[in-house]
């Protein structure tokens, strides 16, 4: 079969003006606002068809994948940070199991550098973390360390530390995780009370590990000393 020059010359011209508006017309833009609702819980169970867990999954997939949208960027500084919680908190209640959700609050979403998007993740992980303390507790540490080290807001970090002190209660909490509170009260030259804190753990019976006993004794001795110092000045 021989086509005809004629419809090969439009068919290349037709090629040549699809491949030159492309090039001149603007990159699709991505509006961060556009994140949807999060759909009911209602709406969400229904489309599970019994598997949560799996629906859980693609939409942690879907949410993180929301910066790329039809090529372009989206800044998770962008975001809207309420429908973001909402879709976290979905997922979360979809399968409380799992840890990734509450990660990418933390270590992703929570370090952006827009402070009150910071402070709304941060609080996020700290409501969720009430939910399942003993198991959410890292990361309301990393909140803690944020709180402290990012926002400079010692009386934030602490709210966060001592929240892990008294509700994470499980002998798999790490003990430096329950002791975050002390150095952050060391930091805030509350050294009496740092002090009486570290005189509980040690009375209490609850630390066995004698690595540990000996830490805690001889922070103890450095507070006692500090302490006595402060009062001297």
């Amino acid at each position: 079969m021989v086509v005809p020059r004629g419809t090969l010359a439009l068919l290349a011209l037709g090629l040549a003006l699809q491949i030159g508006a492309k090039a001149i017309s603007p990159p699709p833009q991505a509006n961060a606002e556009d994140l949807p609702p999060a759909p009911s819980m209602a709406a969400l169970r229904l489309a599970s068809f019994g598997d949560p867990v799996a629906l859980a999954k693609t939409l942690m997939l879907y949410l993180q994948a929301f910066d790329y949208q039809s090529g372009s960027k989206v800044p998770y500084r962008d975001l809207d940070y309420g429908r973001l919680e909402a879709w976290l908190a979905r997922i979360l209640e979809l399968d409380p199991q799992s840890q990734y959700p509450l990660l990418a609050a933390s270590r992703l979403y929570a370090e952006v550098p827009v402070e009150a998007k910071q402070r709304s993740m941060l609080e996020f992980v700290y409501r969720q973390f009430l939910l399942d303390p003993n198991r959410r507790w890292p990361w309301l540490a990393h909140a803690t360390a944020i709180a402290k080290h990012r926002l400079k807001d010692l009386p934030l970090a602490l709210r966060y530390a001592q929240a892990i002190q008294r509700y994470a209660v499980a002998d798999s909490v790490p003990l430096w995780a329950k002791q975050m509170e002390i150095f952050i009260l060391e930091d805030m030259n509350e050294l009496e009370t740092a002090r009486m804190i570290v005189g509980g753990y040690i009375l209490s019976g609850s630390v066995k590990d004698p690595a540990e006993l000996k830490f805690l004794d001889e922070r103890l001795k450095q507070l006692e000393a500090r302490t006595a110092g402060k009062k001297l000045r």
